[in-house]
């Protein structure tokens, strides 16, 4: 039973099996509304009936068991991995799907209300309305509904049915709540969208073929709608149309971004769509394809994992991924996001991160109804509900975990024997004890692996009264929990107690490798075994410390363990395997001491069973059964009617025996069926339920007494078998028994619970008939994998794949018993506070017990050799320091006494033998791995013969129906496998481009490095000065703008040059043709002219039909490739034929059913025979070859139908004959006369079943006619295909012979090809060397040019800074054009220069030539107006210093360009040579390379001519043969020629062609030359006009601006900053100034003042004076006179001395003045170059070196 509430009414009655479907039809009949309003709408405030909609529980028939057995109590679990499986009802109410039910949780009180799906086969999706006021809940099942459901009255408000087939997947309301949205899951996947309040279907159509895991209306626009689903996306608008509205659907289009699953999506205002990847990035679709992918920074994810957007809010997009976290995104920079490129991303920062934490995966988010509330709750796929503030304020509060429960499907579940306590474990890592008569979760413990067993110790283990749990985990630990009450623990300072109950770790241990499948206990709690995946039980000791005993292995992964219960004499283990083995191990002892090498327990006794099918034979035993019964039944029957027969003579004659059809054949399943749960009955004997082909009963077996052999390859059968109403598809996967075996609960795949009564002595089962069921886990993935009763048997729980669990409570026949509120918990045992926690085994790749101990075993073993190997080596060593030391005494021995080595060797057969063992050895060593060797090769030759050798279709043969026609397929081997075509490329075309890409790289790099000097020229390097002032705001604008204005006319610049440069770019040089002109030209040269027969001896094969082996390969290939196909295609016919001819008999056998009931209302001489019906000789065969054959599902149902008619043919026409004739036979017996209105109307019903009958046989030969015309035609097309695959063959034949004799040519043609390769490789390796010269030596010549510009610009800037007139013209000129020989200067004569502080220049040194110091001297004595000889180095005398330096400097330039100019010519010279070179070089390449070319042209026409050489088969017709003489045919062919008709006919019409293509051509040329007149006027005329346009232009820069300059530059010219400051700093300077100038005229005034009061003083002072001089003259006067009275007395005597003295004074001033002029010369001379001028009339002395005196300079102006 796949739903709950199967074979039971809605009232509670029993039924049959066969009115099952029954209540389901007037059950959906009551639901329909019965009140509608006039205008066809339903009423508002209609509701239905809850209690006739909700499935029930059901009992089989003729049972009295209560329908109430159990009540549902609580829901302990959550299926956490269902998407969108949590929404919110009101403040206080959470909405989620718990398998077949829904739970409404109350987030206050903890308590739960439970809604019961209404078809029983679950729940599918659920959502809830936008006011909060409805929820609807889309089912599972066969065609399911969607129940609208009112809150919180809990009321059926709408049904809408007829939306899917199986099962709803998503439903989502509009935002108004108009109309809801559904998707279906698999076959149909049904988008259909409705209006809910009036249960009517507005729109439907097939969303796509794939899952769809959510859809939804936008919330902006009501009329687009999204779904989203496996590699999907696709979006959907609901149209007005000319027929009404539609709903149309566009795809999304990935493009070059990978396929996601799309998980969520976000509808944005203007239209677009931002889903998830699987990847964690953003997509943004914008229409149906993906406008960019958004991430983060440097490429990193938005989210780790799946992300999911699910809010728009705040300017903010929210999303959630796998990695729990919670991120806002800015709105406008996603909704305006757009890709830089191809393919690239859009990269953003979130603006708010909520990190949840580090094991969270969040993937459902809902909103609270909270106006202005930012709470929202969140759905964790690890098995937790969160409840979040995302306000991402500095107050936000922390999240909070509202709920906490497994993730994923519940590994193992048990309870405890003296309390209500309950305990599961699950792969989330997490083990949690509840209360299930509190209804609460009391604790909870997290390890580092999942939990995939458990078990609740017995009493007699526990201690103290404390709860013990036995949990085993994934990595093979089992490890033992202590579950005790913390509050009655005695005090301890340190340590704080919460909650109900508390988890302790006792003990840890690894007794397995991998995943732990069960624990268990025995009878008598002294032994505990474990079970693994990894084929091993592993049996403990149970105490305070547990005790390994040992392990035994089994043959496959344990499925269960199963103790002997307390009535079996012996304690046995019963380990159930997977595999279908079942091994009974005796009960090891737990006192006996431990194994000291292994823990393999070898003396256990153990008996083995292996479940052999027997189902097959269970069904062929009913069958025979069945049909002994109807023959029984058919042979009553007879009896009667020859009882009942009055006339002897008109006994029906005996009816021929019918053909029985064949019985089932017995079938064993391969791989076998899996073993899903067992249990003890009796000593020795066991239950075994199994899944797969085996399922649906219940297996007795038993241990054979034989137990020889290997337990894995056993055979064993069991010896009865008990069936399971309604368990063929859903077996039995958990099972448990009461207290007192009074009740056994099953746990079912399907999800539902069954309940069988039981007599507690029954083992044997016999009273196990009815049941109770009721379906409550999921029915998809919901198996029940655990059942257990509480200690007390008034509660059952149950545990499912789907991750729920339930409590039920069960009914006592009293009444309901008194129970306290919450369970006891076990208090701890004494001494635990004290105790310190058992260390735990975290590392999953820990050695496990039975590992370590074989570890430590061989550690042992190998100490062991190694010390015995020391000892051996040690006597060895003495051994052989004894030898050494005999062979010492030997040779101190006297010669004649010595022993020799022969004697020394105690016997020669030692050593014989030792080789002897060492060849042996080494014979074996081949021998056996020559047998190896010999069976890989021949397994190697099987399995090519059976999976490669082997055909790919056999022989289908179809034939006729009315005649003897038929038509089979072609037997089609395996293709071949073919080398793959690897191509060499060719070298030649591989040189050209490679040699045009280096001459473009290099005109390209050429073009840059120009660009980049140009630019260098342009751009001068900005000195980057600090400013001086702050400038204004207003100047701060204007250079702002003037900046902004610069850089638009930039851009405009260079957006120019992009469009100029591409202009040119796609300008055709002047010598491109048209690619269209030289394809013509080409094709012209290939076809016009005389047809040159390949027989022609000067036939020249164009390259392009050049053939080769490749070539030729590949001809042939394709080819075969053809025929093939043409063969499959004509297979794929014949098949298709054969189907149709299956189809047909099934339409003859109908219609001669219809026949033989028409004719038996007629009479037998009225009966017209029937068309002899096909019969299929190999249908069953075609079963088989159909059901292998998953696309061609139709035909196979067909032929099965058709299998059983055949097989019920027999049956059907026996009964139909005998009855046809029992009309007539009641007739005669009666002998009544009818009257004539009888008659009549027999009459007319006689002639109406005689046209059916003839209409019938009409259609069926008609029928039969046109298959059979079909089959015909379809020979003769195979007829046709075989002669076209004849001449194929012909073809194929010939292919293959030009394809040998190419591969005879291919060395010698590879050869000259490779060989001209590198000859043409040469050439275009030269020829790029000689163009990169060419350019070279083009670039010197400019160069040289350049630089000869320059020196003739040189000439004419000395010429302009003489001016005219200059009297120093002639000296200055020969100053500036003297010759100078510069040497470079060593770096050794630098350092003693450096070290000596020599006055002579760091690079280089003058040194003049002898015959220009004559001429300069020749010229010094020209000059007259020099008195002393003139040096070229010293400015003369009235010469401006200035002009000289400046003369110097261009000297100083003039040499630099010469001597550059000397270098260019000497490269210049270089290259040439090159260039030459390289020229003579490429002439012989060249020269080479032709005779090559040659040489590979005469192969070519050799190779041409052999193939000529061979025979081709050509059938023809005599209509095709006109090589005749006189209509008669010749005999000699050998000058006939073959050509193709259609060539023939073509050569025929291109004379007409040819004709109109002259004329033509003609016309276009005359049209041609006109344009290109017409375009060389209009370039003339465009000169001219760019002509008078530049005059003018020019004409207004010099208008403007006085002379030409750069206009782009002058545009790009932006504000100067320097400038401005400049200008700012001069006004501040001026202001400064003037303020200067107006103190110092004040300053000015003050001291005129000042100066006229001294001045009037001084007057006085001189007036005094000068009355004092005339005053001074007179004495003087008067002295003077009275002087030259005494003077002459002293006359004479002082004459002579006077004049002496006067004489020295006059000679000492010449001296003086000459010296100061010498000096005045010297000082020009110093400070321009230096030198040394002697005294006028001094020779010149020798040189003296320099010195440190002469390393001063005189600095101008100092």
């Amino acid at each position: 039973m796949s739903d709950g509430n199967e074979g039971f009414s809605e009232d509670g009655e029993t039924l049959t099996e066969e009115d099952e479907e029954g209540p389901q039809q007037i059950s959906e009949q009551e639901a329909q509304p019965d009140v509608v309003e006039d205008d066809g709408q339903l009423p508002v405030d209609m509701f239905y009936d809850h209690e006739q909609l909700v499935s029930k529980a059901s009992v089989s028939p003729e049972s009295d068991i209560p329908l109430h057995l159990l009540h549902l109590s609580h829901s302990f679990g959550y299926d956490c991995k269902r998407r969108a499986n949590l929404q919110l009802l009101d403040e206080q109410t959470l909405l989620y799907i718990a398998g077949n039910m829904l739970v409404l949780q109350d987030m206050s009180s903890m308590e739960q209300k439970h809604l019961r799906s209404s078809s029983g086969g679950g729940i599918g999706a659920i959502t809830t309305h936008p006011n909060r006021q409805y929820f609807a809940v889309g089912e599972k099942g066969s065609h399911p509904n969607i129940l609208v459901y009112e809150y919180p009255s809990l009321r059926p408000y709408r049904i809408l049915r007829g939306g899917t087939v199986r099962a709803y997947s998503h439903l989502s309301f509009s935002s108004d709540g108009a109309l809801l949205a559904s998707v279906g899951a698999a076959p149909d996947y049904m988008l259909t969208l409705w209006d809910w309040r009036q249960e009517q279907v507005m729109l439907s159509c097939k969303a796509v073929s794939q899952d769809v895991y959510r859809v939804s209306f936008s919330p902006h626009n009501p009329d687009l709608l999204t779904s989203a689903g496996s590699g999907h996306i696709k979006f959907w608008k609901m149209a007005s149309t000319v027929t009404g509205l539609k709903l149309q659907g566009l795809m999304g289009h990935f493009g070059k971004t990978a396929f996601t699953d799309i998980e969520s999506y976000m509808a944005l205002p203007d239209g677009k769509v931002v889903s998830g990847s699987n990847w964690g990035n953003l997509l943004l679709w914008d229409g149906n394809s993906i406008k960019v992918e958004i991430c983060r920074k440097e490429g990193r994810p938005c989210h780790s994992g799946t992300v999911l957007p699910f809010a728009l809010e705040e300017g903010q997009l929210l999303t959630t991924g796998a990695d729990g976290a919670v991120r806002g995104w800015d709105f406008e920079s996603i909704n305006g996001a757009d890709s830089h490129g191809e393919g690239s991303r859009f990269e953003l920062e979130p603006m708010n991160e909520l990190v949840i934490g580090h094991n969270v995966s969040l993937s459902s988010m809902v909103r609270s109804g909270q106006t202005d509330s930012f709470v929202w709750y969140a759905q964790d796929t690890m098995g937790a509900i969160w409840k979040l503030d995302l306000s991402f304020t500095h107050t936000t509060p922390d999240p909070e975990c509202l709920f906490q429960f497994h993730s994923g499907a519940i590994q193992g579940m048990d309870v405890s024997r003296s309390s209500h306590l309950l305990a599961t474990t699950a792969l989330g890592r997490s083990v949690k004890v509840y209360d299930f008569l509190s209804n609460k979760q009391l604790t909870s413990g997290r390890f580092n692996q999942g939990g995939t067993a458990l078990c609740w110790a017995p009493a007699l283990v526990e201690q103290g009264g404390g709860g013990l749990l036995v949990v085993g985990f994934e990595d093979g630990v089992v490890r033992l929990l202590d579950v005790f009450d913390p509050q009655r623990l005695q005090t301890v300072p340190e340590r704080s107690r919460r909650g109900g109950a508390e988890l302790r770790l006792r003990q840890a241990f690894k007794p397995h490798s991998i995943s732990v499948s069960a624990v268990a206990y025995d009878r008598n709690a002294r032994i505990l075994a474990t079970a693994s995946a990894d084929c091993s039980v592993f049996f403990f000791s149970a105490g305070e410390k547990y005790r390994p005993i040992g392990c035994v292995s089994v043959p496959g992964p344990v499925r269960a363990l199963e103790w002997s219960p307390h009535f079996h004499s012996a304690s046995c283990l019963l380990v159930l395997c997977q595999t279908g083995h079942v091994l009974e191990v005796q009960s090891p002892d737990p006192e006996q001491p431990p194994q000291t090498q292994t823990f393999e327990l070898s003396t256990l006794q153990t008996r083995a069973f292996f479940f052999k099918s027997i189902k097959s034979r269970i069904k062929r035993e009913e069958e025979i059964a069945r049909r002994q019964v109807l023959k029984e039944k058919k042979r009553r029957e007879r009896e009667e009617r020859r009882k009942q027969a009055k006339d002897p003579a008109l006994e029906p004659e005996e009816q021929p025996e019918e053909e029985e059809e064949e019985l089932p054949s017995i079938y064993h399943p391969s791989p076998p069926s899996p073993l899903c749960c067992g249990f003890y009955s009796q000593p020795g004997r066991f239950w075994l339920a199994m899944g797969g082909y085996d399922a649906g009963f219940l297996y007795h077996c038993e241990f054979s007494e034989n137990q020889d052999g290997d337990p894995a390859e056993r055979q064993d059968e069991p010896f009865a078998a008990l069936p399971i109403q309604n368990a063929d598809q859903d077996p039995i996967v958990s099972v448990t028994f009461s207290s007192e075996r009074r009740l056994l609960l099953c746990g079912m795949t399907s999800g539902s619970v069954r309940v069988y009564p039981l007599h507690p002595s029954d083992y044997s089962l016999q009273s196990l008939q009815h049941y109770w069921t009721l379906g409550i886990h999921d029915n998809s993935y919901g198996a029940v994998q655990h059942v257990r009763l509480s200690y007390d048997n008034q509660f059952v729980l149950t545990a499912g794949g789907d991750g729920n669990i339930f409590s039920f409570s069960m009914l006592p026949p009293d009444g309901p018993p008194q129970r306290t509120p919450h369970a006891k918990v076990p208090s701890p045992w004494a001494g635990l506070e004290k105790e310190e926690v058992a260390q735990d085994i975290e590392d999953p790749s820990a050695y496990s017990i039975a590992t370590a101990k074989h570890r430590l075993e061989s550690e042992r073993l190998q100490r062991e050799a190694e010390l015995k190997i020391l000892n051996k080596r040690k006597k060895l060593e003495d051994l052989r320091e004894s030898y050494r030391q005999l062979l010492e005494e030997n040779q101190a021995l006297p010669t004649q006494v010595q022993l020799q080595p022969q004697e020394l060797c105690l016997d020669v057969r030692f050593m014989e033998q030792a080789g002897r063992l060492k060849e042996q050895r080494l014979r074996e060593v081949q021998r056996m791995y020559g047998w190896e060797e010999e069976r890989s090769r021949l397994a190697l030759h099987n399995l090519q013969h059976w999976f490669k050798d082997s055909l790919s279709s056999g022989v289908v043969t179809v034939v006729a129906i009315a005649s003897n026609h038929r038509v089979s397929t072609y037997r089609l081997p395996l293709l071949p496998e073919r080398a793959p075509d690897v191509r060499r490329p060719s070298q030649s075309s591989s040189s050209c481009s490679t040699g045009a890409d280096a001459r473009k790289v290099r005109a390209e790099l050429g073009k840059g490095s120009a660009s980049v000097t140009e630019e260098e020229v342009l751009k001068a390097p900005l000195v980057t000065r600090p400013p001086a002032v702050k400038l204004a705001d207003r100047q701060v604008e204007r250079l702002k703008k003037a900046a902004e204005k610069a850089e638009q006319a930039r851009a405009k610049i260079e957006n120019r040059k992009k469009e100029w440069a591409q202009l040119y770019a796609e300008k055709p040089d002047e010598n491109t043709e048209d690619p269209a002109d030289v394809q013509a030209i080409q094709a012209a040269r290939e076809t016009v002219g005389h047809l040159n027969l390949k027989s022609a001896p000067d036939f020249t094969v164009p390259k392009h039909l050049r053939m080769n082996t490749e070539r030729k390969r590949g001809e042939l290939t394709a080819l075969e490739d053809t025929m093939r196909r043409r063969q499959e295609e004509m297979n794929a016919q014949i098949l298709a034929l054969r189907d149709a001819k299956v189809q047909l008999v099934a339409h003859l056998q109908g219609n001669s059913r219809h026949l033989l009931k028409v004719q038996e209302r007629l009479p037998a001489e009225l009966h017209r025979p029937c068309p002899t019906l096909p019969r299929m000789l190999r249908y069953k065969e075609l079963r088989q070859t159909y059901r292998a054959a998953a696309d061609e599902q139709e035909d196979q149902d067909l032929l099965l139908q058709l299998e059983e008619e055949d097989d019920d043919q027999s049956e059907t026409t026996g009964p139909t004959t005998s009855q046809s004739h029992t009309p007539i036979e009641s007739v005669g017996e009666e002998q009544v006369e009818n009257t004539d209105l009888e008659d009549e109307v027999q009459m007319e019903e006689q002639v109406r079943l005689l046209h059916q009958q003839n209409v019938i046989i009409e259609q069926m030969e008609a029928a039969v006619r046109e298959w059979d015309a079909s089959l015909r035609m379809l020979l003769h097309q195979k007829l046709r295909l075989d002669q076209k695959l004849k001449l194929a063959d012909l073809r194929q034949l010939t292919v293959l012979q030009e394809l040998l004799l190419l591969k005879h040519f291919e060395r010698r043609e590879d050869s000259l090809q490779e060989r001209l390769s590198v000859k043409a490789n040469e050439e275009d390796a030269i020829t790029l060397r000689v163009e990169e010269l060419t350019e070279q030596l083009e670039t010197k010549r400019r160069d040289i040019s350049k630089v000869q510009e320059r020196l003739k610009a040189l000439s004419a800037a000395f010429m302009a800074s003489l001016g005219e007139n200059n009297k120093f013209e002639e000296f200055l000129t020969r100053v500036f054009k003297k010759k100078i020989e510069r040497l470079k200067e060593k770096a050794a004569n630098e350092e003693q220069d450096e070290d000596s502080g020599g006055d002579t220049d760091d690079d280089s040194y003058w040194d003049e030539d002898e015959d220009e110091d004559d001429a300069d001297d020749a010229d010094d004595a020209d000059l007259v107006e020099w008195k002393a000889p003139l040096d070229d180095s010293v400015c003369p005398p009235k010469c401006e210093p200035a002009l000289f330096e400046n003369t110097l400097q261009l000297r100083e330039r003039r040499l630099d360009l010469e001597e550059q100019l000397q270098e260019e010519k000497k490269s210049s010279e270089a290259l040439k040579k090159d260039w030459d070179t390289l020229a003579k070089k490429k002439k012989t390449v060249s020269s080479s390379r032709k005779a090559l070319e040659e040489d590979l042209e005469m192969m070519q026409r050799e190779k041409q001519q052999k193939m000529n050489e061979l025979d081709v088969v050509v059938p023809l017709r005599l209509h095709q043969m006109e090589f005749l003489s006189d209509a008669e045919l010749l005999t000699d062919l050998g000058l006939a020629l073959v050509l193709d008709c259609r060539e023939l006919r073509r050569l025929q019409s291109r004379i007409s062609e040819l004709q109109r293509e002259k004329s033509h051509q003609r016309e276009l040329f005359h049209q041609a030359r006109q344009q290109h007149v017409r375009l060389q006027q209009e370039c003339a005329d465009m000169d001219s006009c760019i002509h008078v346009l530049k005059e003018r232009c020019e004409e207004l820069m010099r208008m403007k601006f006085g002379r030409l300059v750069d206009l782009q530059a002058l545009q790009t010219l932006s504000g100067n900053r320097v400038l401005e400051e400049l200008k700012q700093e001069k006004c501040q300077r001026e202001a400064k100034y003037a303020r200067d100038i107006k103190e110092w005229d004040l300053k000015v005034l003050d001291a005129r003042e000042a100066l006229m009061k001294a001045t009037r003083s001084n007057t006085k002072r001189l007036v005094n004076l000068n009355k004092l001089f005339n005053q001074k003259k007179e004495l003087e006067h008067k002295l003077h006179l009275r002087q030259k009275r005494m003077g002459r007395e002293f006359e004479n005597s002082q004459s002579r001395g006077d004049q002496r003295d006067i004489a020295d004074l006059q000679e000492l001033v010449r001296a003086q003045a000459e010296q100061a002029d010498a000096l005045r010369a010297e000082f020009h001379l110093l400070s321009r170059k230096g030198g040394h001028i002697l005294p006028p009339g001094s020779s010149d002395p020798a040189p003296q070196p320099p010195g440190p005196a002469h390393q001063q300079h005189v600095i101008p102006g100092e």
